[in-house]
């Protein structure tokens, strides 16, 4: 457990407000060991420092960038040996691009599957739906898979 100290920094709300993150956030990265634990002040208020603030930065804009939470693990382990090279990051980035690329590829299909069904709208009653026919009588990747095949 981190030591009671009376060191200048941060309570968890003001730390919140400065990096981005949700108070409960930062707690489930401490807890999961992401972020390390604070020093108390004599109160028992958790107590950040100027590392907290850059190690929650970095967390947070890797999270918007979509990297899961085991790979910002890998990348901070990285990260925080500053003389290694490189090429482990490089290939961490170059898989996680490659994966969002997968993702547009299918979102790109779902959204013209999406347009067709759409498109095909008769403005009748809901029995008479096209898409409401669609959904029930097909599963997601059949009409993804379907939607592909069209789009060749």
């Amino acid at each position: 457990m981190a030591e009671k100290s009376a060191a200048v920094g941060h309570t968890i709300g003001p730390l919140g407000k400065l990096t981005g993150v949700n108070i409960e956030t930062i707690r489930y990265y401490e807890r999961i060991g992401l972020v390390p634990e604070p020093s108390r002040t004599a109160g028992g208020y958790r107590l950040y420092g100027p590392a907290h603030i850059g190690r929650l930065t970095f967390i947070r804009n890797a999270r918007e960038l979509g990297f899961p939470i085991e790979t910002i693990r890998d990348l901070l382990g990285l990260a925080d040996d500053r003389d290694r090279p490189c090429g482990d990051v490089d290939r961490i980035a170059s898989t996680h691009l490659a994966e969002v690329e997968g993702k547009i590829a299918r979102l790109t299909t779902f959204k013209k599957e999406l347009e067709r069904m759409i498109s095909q709208c008769r403005h009748g009653t809901v029995s008479e739906c096209r898409i409401i026919e669609a959904l029930a009588n097909r599963s997601a990747p059949d009409l993804a898979e379907d939607a592909e095949a069209r789009a060749r």
